[in-house]
């Protein structure tokens, strides 16, 4: 039994667990924590729970107050841009002191009456997690499916509601990914079946509404490969995908003939990464075939899909990499990234204008958004930038008009985007790489070593995390802090090869990456090692504990969220969610050479006695993705080896999984207690 006195932290019992593989032998002490139906287990997170409450205790009325600071920045009764789909608007909104979303739409234009689809603060009630997602309209608008995950662990029932009577129908459909598609029938829906025990999406299934048995029409057999189902926008065809990290396969069905048999778009190659879009008469393919490492266009007629037929539209480029493909009726836009700046291609189909979207900053984020209508000339993107809140832009793509559709609001009368200063830097790794980096704080601040600083990265499946704004981040900045992106590799920030060279035997450059950055921002006077913080969850969190690992000396405080911490055993076990389809970015280590590289640089393996940094970890009971008992065993032998008198605390989400709380209120109470964290280690109090 845990040690539950409030006094000291809970010092979990040993029990030695022998771990063997390729001869060589590991001894897990806190391996008896797998095991989520133990009330032991349950007790220890309870007693960690209760120790971190009782020694941030000092800190709750200042929780309260960032709380009530980062609530007051958000307009509460907000709402969407609305976006036209088959003759409805539709449109989400938030109402005053409510947590979770209402959806509705209006039929034809903005002045009709709203029809409400969902109210999820009535649906919520009583839960103490929800998520509703998957929402899918019928072709003939009558119907809607939707998606229900009520534990946080990410693993849906599909309903279906009748929007002309507002009453559910019979369908309930379990262990599903919670979307769903409709075949032109009105009457046939095609949905992803998860394994009960991994959560792998490895089933898609023809369900026709009122009936309780459905067809099996695929099942991926590769366990490294996931599959989804989803409709075309030209809304012709019903697509399979089977993904794994390295490798795509799609199967089509012309969405006027759901009972018949899915085509192979292309029989799958193991290293071919591809999406496709359909558009008049052809498939658009994106694709890093004949070794376009930063993708390139193709395309192929809808009757010849096999990769003999792909034909060029556009090349590969060794300096710009193709992100995603948005196609329109008479347009086609392409999303790029060239030095890590996000760009957007407009091209007329005939041929008759190439051209970008002009942005003159020097970091920021711009991305298409909802353009679900094919047969328009107006295309949506969003567009921050770190001092700059996010805008919803309209742009006419035949006449070059321009309209901002919404700004991002920021409440509380004390945001000015002058007072606030970005800029780029670039760090020099190990190896001689320059490292970009994204950085924000207040004017006027002195680069005398003496700042806080919180530098957050993430680093890997090829993720980047852009230059963007947050009004909770100002929390931080406008008491002095400031806030660093280390765009490090594993990301994709600089192309598809800044991601190569962050995954599998070159995973530690990640890690490299990162110190190096903090050793060059401590080098310009920007902080210093007494005032200097780490982030990064779930990868990033993995991240957290390889830094500490090798440059404890450097953080005064590290902040890991769901960390993926015990990656030799997690590797190894492939009854745990998402595993088997992680062989291509960690490696696979029932080979032994991925098994030693693994184990060099694994947080849990890799824990010594010295000092550590003050540290906050949190975990989920229910997360799917990141197992509680991860963060939990790491805290644990954390706790057994460290030589200093730092703190190190663990808080567990017992209602929640891999993204925490549900509401967007109550997740700011867990923004509130890590700042607090933070800020106390700082002496700031108010």
């Amino acid at each position: 039994m845990a040690d539950i006195s409030l006094k000291n932290p809970p010092i979990a019992k040993k029990v030695p667990q022998r771990l063997e593989m390729h001869g060589d032998v590991r001894i897990d002490n806190y391996f008896w924590m797998n095991n989520r139906e133990d009330e032991e287990v349950i007790n220890h997170l309870k007693a960690e729970n209760a120790y971190c409450d009782e020694m941030m205790a000092h800190t709750k009325g200042f929780q309260n107050d960032l709380f009530e600071e980062m609530k007051g920045r958000i307009k509460e009764d907000d709402s969407s841009v609305p976006y036209k789909y088959n003759g409805y608007w539709y449109i989400t909104k938030f109402e005053k002191g409510k947590d979770y979303p209402i959806y509705t739409r209006k039929k034809e234009t903005l002045e009709a009456d709203e029809e409400l689809l969902f109210d999820c603060n009535v649906m919520a009630k009583g839960e103490a997690y929800f998520k509703l997602v998957g929402i899918s309209i019928s072709p003939d608008n009558k119907k809607v499916s939707f998606g229900l995950d009520l534990t946080g662990r990410r693993n849906y029932t599909i309903y279906v509601k009748d929007l002309t009577t507002d009453k559910l129908e019979s369908d309930k459909i379990e262990h599903t990914t919670g979307s769903s598609s409709w075949a032109n029938d009105n009457h046939t829906l095609f949905y992803t079946k998860k394994d009960e025990q991994t959560l792998r999406s490895y089933q898609i299934y023809r369900h026709k509404l009122g009936q309780n048995k459905d067809e099996l029409v695929f099942e991926e057999a590769d366990d490294t490969f996931g599959v989804a189902v989803y409709k075309s926008k030209s809304r012709k065809y019903i697509i399979i995908a089977c993904y794994s990290t390295l490798t795509n396969e799609y199967h089509i069905l012309n969405a006027e003939t759901p009972d018949e048999n899915f085509k192979n778009f292309s029989p799958r190659v193991r290293g071919l990464e591809y999406s496709i879009a359909h558009y008049n008469g052809d498939f658009y393919v994106m694709t890093n075939k004949d070794k376009a490492v930063n993708f390139k266009l193709m395309k192929t007629s809808e009757t010849n899909t096999n990769i003999d037929n792909w034909v060029d539209v556009i090349v590969h480029r060794e300096d710009t990499l193709i992100e995603n493909i948005d196609i329109f009726k008479d347009y086609l836009v392409v999303s790029e990234r060239t030095n890590g700046l996000n760009l957007i291609r407009i091209m007329r189909w005939d041929g008759s204008e190439d051209f970008y979207l002009p942005f003159d900053s020097e970091t920021y984020t711009c991305y298409t958004s909802t353009n679900v209508d094919f047969n328009t000339e107006v295309l949506r993107y969003g567009y921050n930038s770190m001092t700059t809140p996010a805008s919803v832009m309209e742009f006419n793509m035949r006449t070059k008009a321009q309209k901002v559709l919404k700004e991002q609001e920021v409440l509380g009368g004390k945001f000015d985007k002058e007072n606030y200063t970005e800029e780029r830097l670039w760090a020099t790794a190990d190896d001689g790489t320059k490292i970009p980096m994204s950085v924000v704080y207040r004017k006027g601040l002195k680069k005398d070593g003496k700042n806080p600083l919180l530098q957050y990265s993430y680093g890997s499946y090829g993720s980047t995390v852009d230059p963007y704004f947050s009004t909770i981040r100002l929390t931080l900045l406008d008491r002095g802090f400031i806030y660093v992106i280390a765009h490090i590799r594993g990301g994709e920030y600089l192309g598809r090869n800044w991601y190569e060279h962050g995954k599998l035997l070159k995973k530690k450059n990640t890690f490299t990456d990162f110190i190096a950055c903090s050793k060059h921002l401590i080098h310009l006077g920007y902080t210093s090692a007494e005032h200097l913080y780490a982030m990064g969850g779930s990868a990033g969190g993995l991240l957290m504990g390889a830094i500490i690992n090798k440059a404890p000396g450097l953080y005064n405080g590290i902040i890991a969220a769901v960390p993926f911490v015990d990656v030799v055993t997690t590797m190894l076990d492939d009854s745990i969610p998402l595993t088997t389809g992680e062989y291509d970015e960690w490696g696979n280590p029932n080979e032994k050479h991925y098994y030693e590289y693994i184990k060099s640089y694994s947080p849990y393996d890799n824990i010594e006695a010295k000092n550590y940094p003050n540290m906050l970890v949190s975990a989920g009971l229910n997360d799917s993705q990141v197992q509680y008992w991860e963060p939990a065993k790491w805290v644990a032998k954390l706790r057994e080896l460290k030589t200093d008198a730092n703190k190190l605390y663990l808080k567990t989400n017992m209602d929640a999984g891999h993204g925490g709380a549900s509401g967007r209120f109550e997740s700011l109470r867990e923004d509130a207690e890590e700042f607090a964290f933070l800020l106390d280690l700082e002496g700031i109090c108010s």
